[in-house]
């Protein structure tokens, strides 16, 4: 099984390969946005880690993509950030973001299920943000790497996309399920269909047959459950009206929140 999981993990880490064409043209915005003092943390993130300059000396972001948010932890108070990522561009990118910021980062390429042992207990902070964990093909080997990266009394912030948007149709003008993705507590895995498929159609010379990407979605009971099996006190948790992005174009917004699109948790290793 494990094997298995590598290799979907391995597939969707080529097609983020390519999807980091897009990190890489703004790199230059990005490191003007954060050098001017950017925090790029929507304000429910920001206002849950307000104190995060009392207590973190390090924060480890998985799944970092090009750093942008990684970098906005040192802007929260982080007093140094990790970044690990599955692709090499990504992680590039990022390197070059931070070596233009003289930031007190550092960052590691790997899959985010085999994080190197030399950073375990490292962490006050593990940070998961927007778009993460659909990503992840095992949520609770997943859970087990979050606790052991983390030093006692660590804490876990995990900012993402609400579970119930998997059901939703993303091109309705309202509130209905999607044709074929409309069971919660479906099991199945898809692929990349809403992002990042329709940005990598737009590039030129990029055979999207030789990509494959493997997404699914967890529901609240099978995350909340990994993370007290593994030893975690849940400290916090919440839901939002706001999407992190604009995947119900056609929604007017009077109609959209009325439902959660967005969720935190905060939880403290035992």
């Amino acid at each position: 099984m494990r094997n298995k999981i590598s290799t979907l993990h391995r597939e969707t880490g080529v097609a983020w390969d390519a999807t980091a064409k897009l990190y890489e043209d703004s790199e230059k915005s990005d490191i003007e946005f954060l050098r001017d003092g950017g925090n790029n943390l929507m304000e429910p993130e920001q206002r849950i880690l307000a104190d995060l300059e009392t207590w973190c000396n390090c924060a480890i972001h998985l799944q970092c993509a090009g750093g942008k948010d990684t970098l906005s932890l040192l802007t929260q108070g982080a007093k140094e950030v990790i970044g690990i990522d599955i692709s090499q561009r990504m992680i590039a990118s990022a390197k070059r973001r931070s070596d233009s910021l003289q930031a007190n980062a550092s960052w590691y390429c790997c899959d985010v299920l085999d994080v190197p042992k030399s950073l375990d207990a490292t962490g006050d902070l593990l940070y998961t943000g927007r778009g993460a964990l659909p990503w992840i093909m095992d949520i609770q080997t997943w859970a087990e790497v979050v606790h052991r990266l983390l030093r006692p009394k660590g804490k876990l912030f995990v900012f993402e996309g609400h579970p119930l948007d998997w059901i939703w149709d993303t091109n309705a003008s309202d509130i209905r399920f999607h044709v074929e993705r409309n069971n919660y507590f479906t099991e199945k895995i898809v692929g990349g269909e809403r992002w990042p498929f329709p940005f990598l159609a737009r590039q030129e010379d990029l055979e999207l047959a030789n990509l494959r990407m493997h997404e699914r979605q967890w529901t609240f009971g099978q995350i909340f459950e990994v993370l007290l099996n593994v030893g975690f006190n849940l400290v916090h948790f919440d839901e939002y009206p706001v999407p992190y992005w604009d995947q119900f174009p056609n929604i007017p917004k009077e109609i959209l929140t009325r439902l959660p699109h967005t969720f935190s948790i905060l939880a403290e290793r035992k």
